[in-house]
């Protein structure tokens, strides 16, 4: 069975980070399947500092994680 997802493992940083990022961006795909209301939304929240931080934090909480499981790329 193949998986959108089939390791945490990357060979650089950067892609960690690209990574970390996909899953975010995964992660709303999944609670917001409704790319109509998606596209509605993102006027409200693209202009808005606080919703851009959170959204940054939420990468940065994926990217410790992915981060971790590549031994911090040591």
């Amino acid at each position: 069975m193949e998986t959108w997802l089939p390791s945490l493992i990357t060979d650089t940083p950067e892609e960690g980070y690209d990574l970390a990022v996909t899953l975010a961006r995964k992660a709303v795909g999944m609670i917001q399947p409704d790319p109509e209301v998606k596209k509605r939304l993102r006027p409200i929240y693209a202009e808005n500092a606080d919703s851009l931080t959170f959204a940054s934090q939420v990468v940065a909480i994926h990217f410790q994680t992915v981060a971790a499981a590549n031994n911090y790329w040591k």
